[in-house]
């Protein structure tokens, strides 16, 4: 993948050519637009060791045009000893042109949930 070969223009190819996209990583700020988009992952790719990136768990809500996906990570370095992170993350979809292209990927960090269940349906207000 992209995350795991921190490659940039792999990883710009998931995203919208719009100017309103917007990313914001775990503690991290908003980035807006494609620039700030695509220096934020040049800076997490360029920062250090290669990360592995496991999907643990994944909810869709799928649409004609947008589809939205919630997701539970673990984030471990390639190599080393190094407890996983666990993360959280709202990623939107839109359907284009070029098939379906990223316009928000936002993540949190989160305590460490072992089999990381999917929440059970309830009320959304």
């Amino acid at each position: 993948t992209a995350f795991q070969n921190a490659d940039l223009t792999q990883m710009m190819a998931v995203w919208a050519e719009e100017e309103d996209i917007l990313c914001i990583h775990p503690g991290g700020t908003r980035h807006t637009g494609i620039a700030e988009v695509r220096e934020s992952w040049r800076q997490i790719f360029s920062a250090g060791p290669k990360l592995r990136f496991q999907l643990v768990a994944a909810r869709t809500f799928p649409g004609r045009m947008t589809s939205i996906h919630s997701v539970f990570e673990r984030i471990t370095p390639a190599e080393g000893p190094i407890s996983p992170t666990s993360v959280v993350a709202t990623n939107i979809f839109t359907l284009s042109d070029r098939g379906w292209q990223m316009l928000v990927h936002h993540a949190s960090l989160v305590p460490d949930h072992p089999d990381a269940p999917d929440d059970p349906p309830g009320l959304l207000h």
